[in-house]
């Protein structure tokens, strides 16, 4: 079931837009020509002149990644230079595990509040509360900061110290507690049982995922007897991506056969395409899978390949419409480019860039009223320089971006369990494998 192919990121860890990595060590030069060698030598007289003569003095390596980045943003939102932190951070991410404390928080009242401690984690052997605020770390005043900053000083090398001051609601002074950073274990996959339902929620592709998405099904399972599980609901609404090889490996969970996805770039012998194999984790329970305009990459290949194969039904909104890959070359100074170096297709030949995944059923989720107006659609059509798809059109491509903190607010989800009980019928659900009609490519 489980491959493990080279490593291949198709999604945003970070931010709201999508980018799809490929890592690569080796990359063939192509020599330029004699008036490409003219240009370089009058982009190396203009940064002399910047640096001897603009009106401060400017650091020659910011200019140096400016331009790069310069030269890089020019040919889709998607490729970029990584220094040496970008590329450890994109590292860390895709490892699903980091050093720190295990503690899930957010910004309240310019101080650093605890939504909820990770069970079995320093935080949490510590007595860290959800509730709790943190107003300094390491004796320096939290306010001022931006969440991310803080995030990253509590952050650290496993086995280094944290002091954080605390303060609780009902505590008559502030707590001091010193932590032993830690390995940290990022939940890829978070799972429960709506009932006789079995939800999965894939919050992001990382080297986890396979593993915790079996590990959900195999618990939902062992919770409710095979004869009275209705079947799953795969939620990869909001899901950013990220790698490769395990969106193939959450597809190939569903499968028992069929073609996942295909990568095609410049030249036609760099055309790959990726296979499932046999074993459905799930006995060929029915599956709703539900995506919204946050849905990118990785997730709208698995939501593609489900589709395709009639394997799922997918339900909610048109998804995010990243469908690039970017190779990443390692660099100097353990810096890296990201370059994008080909598009993927789903199984019936399709490319999803511009156009995204559009549902089988349309379930549109409302805004609450504080939110209207201040949430809109956005998909890969809209960044500006994106790739241009070859099925986009003037729909473009994404939708909103939202799920409601509670299940009973969740119209998207409810219709699933609905669909998934009998309350509801439509025509795409369930969806029957033995009519998947692909297209020859």
């Amino acid at each position: 079931m489980i491959r493990r192919a080279s490593l291949v990121l198709v999604g945003a860890l970070m931010g709201a837009t999508a980018m799809g990595v490929v890592y690569s060590a080796v990359v063939p030069a192509v020599a330029a020509n004699t008036s490409t060698y003219r240009e370089l030598a009058i982009f190396g007289d203009v940064f002399e002149r910047v640096r001897a003569q603009y009106v401060t003095p400017p650091q020659d390596d910011k200019l140096i990644e400016n331009a790069i980045n310069g030269m890089l943003s020019s040919l889709d939102p998607h490729s970029s230079y990584m220094n040496s932190a970008d590329a450890e951070d994109m590292r860390t991410q895709t490892r699903g595990e980091f050093g720190g404390l295990g503690i899930e928080v957010t910004m309240e009242d310019d101080l650093v509040k605890v939504t909820s401690p990770i069970d079995d984690t320093p935080a949490a052997r510590a007595g860290v509360l959800a509730g709790d605020f943190i107003s300094k770390i390491d004796g320096a005043d939290v306010r001022g900061l931006k969440l991310e900053d803080a995030v990253e000083k509590m952050r650290g090398a496993v086995g280094t110290p944290i002091k954080l001051t605390i303060l609780r609601k009902g505590a008559d002074k502030p707590i001091e507690l010193t932590i032993v950073r830690d390995v940290i274990a990022v939940r890829a996959v978070k799972f429960r049982t709506e009932g006789d339902v079995g939800y999965l929620r894939v919050i992001s592709f990382t080297e986890k995922t396979y593993d915790d998405l079996k590990k959900g099904i195999e618990k939902i399972k062992a919770e409710v007897p095979a004869d009275k599980l209705k079947g799953y609901v795969l939620d990869l609404r909001l899901n950013p991506g990220g790698l490769l090889d395990q969106a193939i490996n959450v597809s190939d969970a569903f499968l028992e056969r069929g073609e996942v996805v295909s990568t095609r770039g410049r030249n036609p012998d760099e055309t790959r395409r990726f296979n499932a194999t046999p074993g459905d984790l799930t006995d060929g329970k029915p599956v709703i899978v539900l995506v919204n305009g946050g849905s990118a990459s990785a997730s709208e290949i698995v939501a593609g390949a489900l589709q395709d194969l009639k394997r799922a039904t997918v339900l909610g909104t048109r998804s995010f419409g990243k469908g690039s890959v970017q190779t990443i070359i390692p660099l100097g100074e353990a810096g890296a480019l990201r370059l994008t170096t080909a598009l993927y297709y789903t199984p019936s030949g399709k490319s999803i860039q511009g156009t995204g995944i559009a549902p089988d059923i349309k379930v549109e989720q409302p805004l609450p009223p504080e939110l209207l107006g201040k949430v809109e659609a956005q998909g890969e059509s809209d960044l500006r320089g994106h790739i241009q798809g070859q099925s986009e059109t003037d729909e473009g491509s994404g939708s909103v971006a939202y799920v409601p903190p509670e299940t009973k607010d969740d119209l998207q989800l409810n219709y699933a369990l609905d669909l998934l009980r009998g309350k509801k019928t439509d025509p795409s659900f369930p969806a029957n494998p033995e009519q998947a009609e692909l297209k020859k490519k």
